[in-house]
């Protein structure tokens, strides 16, 4: 079962020898053994002994990470024992259990939990345990173990929970368990049982809709997800189930085979394959529609469609985009997704953003999607478009950009400028005292996390330092940090050069600012010196280390980019020969100064070729120049609408904390006003008069 297979899913990034980064754990690992006690358990004592942190200790520990992984159960029995006194002995006890869960007894799950009460790994534990318990359908001990869950970050034990909650209650189903499960069901990808299994439940007892399942099953067939499709059409149409490899595997055969009839099933198929077609080829989807299909269909299921195909040409930044959505009347058929894309199919609009449509398009969101900062800005932008002499629309307009105005975000930054004010820092906070300080050093989780990531286990030093700060309060209880706690744990992750979880740790302040940790500047004096050899904005280069690794210097993505500025193997290799480092090789790429010098110097290339267009730069640094050279296309933007329109989720992002992050750190260093949207410029084709384009760029 799904629930008995899954382990938590999270990224994992892979350590690189480095010598820098040795010295910089030896020092970290030192500054814990100063700072005192760990009380990993409450059967720990409060003295960190030379044994709990010898290099056998945290050899057998690393050992025991790796055996995890492989799924070694006999590996993992035999090295716990080492572990025992260890610092990290809950994350041991933790994978030792955890790869056993499903033979392991309740009694025996049960001590884990008293023995490392309190600490992340037993929250963790308890979390696998509820996602095992929903699987076998033990709802009662489901419930009476899911009350002291306090993470509570799983959709599937959510789901499970209103499962049980239907179970006790029957008929008294309240409306909004109902929309919880439709909510947390449409945001599942890959189609875990329990929301499945809470759907089916409520569309028996008539609470879900048949339109509401459906949906379900076209979000996902327009995602390329097979088993949520299926799960959705096996609760409303079964006897269906037969015909759905049909519709997702050759959508356009199948509906030349169909004769069109009124029937409900047969339309909502005939709609998946539309979808499936759209999906891939919004033109011939269209064309489809509107030759044949479309008198078949109810208007709820063309506007459907016609959205599915405005999304999909808006992301291909095609210029009929607007022209699809038009054929939506209802734009209460559409969802939220939809409707973001017709935002910005009607921002990127010729010369003018039509600003009808994009107040429209918002004004039908959803509630929680209004308080995007995105979708806020752009409404206020839209407002003030259309009616500037209308004194309530202005003030309408006015108290929206008020609402997410700040310094530390793209759309926060943009608000602040349409209000009529510079970009500048605020200043510093109070320093941590040493009371608080010695508290935050004291935490366990904090404490914990920290060792993990000096001895190489990043993964899971980041999800336990983030639990320390976001679960556990100052005295080790639950509850969130203060912000003075959280600004004494980020000054301590700081000292301790754990950049990363000090950037993380301040961001989740929302009353203490203190740029200096939110932004910090390691390596200050190699990268100060390289941005003038080569003529860079420091700040720039500072705004795209911090988005890209963090300043975690032997960091490595998934996809094989490495070091401070994630540079990809064969774009070192290039940009190396065009510099003149003739002696390097891929083994140095982790070493700060060259990392650094290979990362700028790749960066000066893609700036000048795009005629120091910064919004353009980054763009192409994420997703690669030719992407970039294409997506700048059509007519001159501003460049907050051509970030916007980028059509990767991640590389639009990218591009708006690239930017968001140069104009903090400009500020930081000039102690200047700045502004984002001067940075940010105009967008558009390339100009003829421009230096050729270098297309050998990687």
């Amino acid at each position: 079962m799904l629930a008995m297979t899954r382990l938590f899913k999270r990224s994992v990034a892979r350590v690189l020898p480095n010598v820098h980064v040795r010295v910089q754990r030896v020092a970290l690992m030192t500054a814990l053994m100063v700072a005192g006690a760990f009380p990993g358990a409450q059967a720990q004592t409060n003295t960190l002994t030379a044994a709990q942190t010898s290099e056998r200790g945290d050899a057998a520990v690393i050992e025991m990470s790796q055996a995890f992984k492989r799924n070694d159960r006999k590996r993992l029995t035999a090295l716990l024992p080492q572990a025992r006194g260890h610092l990290l002995e809950p994350w041991a006890a933790y994978w030792e259990l955890r790869a056993r869960l499903d033979e392991a007894s309740s009694s025996e799950i049960r001590q884990f939990l008293q023995r490392y009460a309190g600490t992340y790994q037993e929250d963790r534990l308890r979390n696998d345990w509820l996602l095992l318990l929903g699987s076998r359908r033990e709802l009662s001990t489901f419930g009476d173990e899911q009350i002291h869950y306090r993470m509570r970050d799983d959709r599937e034990v959510q789901c499970y929970q209103v499962l049980l909650d239907v179970q006790n209650k029957g008929a008294q189903i309240l409306t909004s368990m109902v929309d919880e499960v439709r909510r947390l069901w449409m945001l599942q990808r890959e189609g875990d049982e329990g929301c499945a299994w809470a759907a089916d439940t409520l569309f028996d007892a008539k609470r879900l809709s048949a339109l509401d399942v459906w949906r379900k099953a076209r979000l996902s067939v327009e995602h390329n997800r097979p088993r949520p499709a299926r799960q959705a059409v096996q609760i409303v149409a079964p006897d269906a189930l037969g015909t759905l490899p049909d519709v997702l595997g050759q959508p356009s055969k199948f509906l030349a085979q169909r004769i069109a009839a009124p029937q409900k099933v047969r339309q909502e198929l005939v709609v998946l394959a539309l979808v499936r077609i759209a999906a891939s080829d919004p033109d011939e989807a269209a064309k489809q529609l509107a030759n044949k299909w479309s008198p078949y269909l109810t208007s709820e299921e063309r506007h459907w469609v016609w959205g599915v195909i405005g999304r999909q040409s808006a992301m291909r930044l095609d210029d009929d985009a607007l022209d699809h959505f038009a054929k939506v009347r209802n734009d209460r058929d559409l969802n939220d997704d939809m409707l973001g894309w017709k935002v910005r199919a009607a921002l990127r609009a010729g010369n003018t953003p039509r600003w009808s449509v994009v107040e429209s398009a918002i004004g039908h969101m959803s509630a929680e999607a209004r308080r995007d900062p995105t979708w806020a800005y752009w409404l206020a932008r839209s407002l003030q478009a259309r009616r500037p002499t209308t004194p309530a629309l202005n003030q309408e307009a006015t108290q929206l950009l008020e609402s997410i105005a700040g310094p530390r975000g793209f759309y926060e930054q943009l608000a602040l400028e349409a209000l009529g004010q510079s970009i500048v820092l605020p200043e510093r906070p109070a320093a941590p005292t040493p009371d608080e300080l010695a508290v935050a050093r004291a935490n366990p989780s904090l404490r914990r996390g920290l060792h993990a990531i000096a001895i190489g286990l990043r993964p899971e030093g980041v999800r336990e330092w983030n639990y320390g700060t976001n679960l556990v309060n100052a005295q080790g209880q639950a509850g969130r940090m203060t912000d003075r706690e959280l600004l004494a744990a980020a000054h301590w992750a700081c000292e301790q050069q754990v950049w990363d979880r000090c950037i993380n740790t301040m961001d989740r302040a929302r009353q203490e600012f203190d740029a200096e940790l939110l932004f910090p500047m390691p390596h200050k004096t190699a990268v100060l010196q390289r941005t003038r050899e080569i003529g860079l904005d420091a700040a720039y280069v500072y705004g795209l280390i911090r988005q890209e690794s963090r300043f975690v210097t032997d960091a490595r993505s998934s996809v094989g980019a490495s070091g401070l500025m994630q540079v990809m193997p064969a774009t070192a290799k290039w940009t190396a020969r065009k510099i003149g480092l003739n002696q390097f090789t891929l083994d140095q790429l982790n070493q700060r100064d060259t990392n650094i010098a290979i990362g700028t110097g790749y960066l000066k290339l893609v700036l000048d070729n795009f005629e120091g267009s910064q919004a353009l730069a980054a763009a192409a640094y994420n997703a690669g120049p030719s992407r970039s050279r294409r997506w700048r296309n059509g007519p001159l933007l501003e460049g907050a609408i051509w970030a916007e329109n980028v059509p990767f989720n991640e590389t639009r992002d990218y591009v708006k904390k690239v930017l968001s992050n140069a104009t903090a750190y400009a500020a930081l260093i000039s102690g200047q006003p700045q502004s984002l949207k001067a940075r940010l410029g105009l967008v558009g084709p390339r100009d003829a008069a421009a230096q050729p384009d270098n297309a050998e760029l990687p």
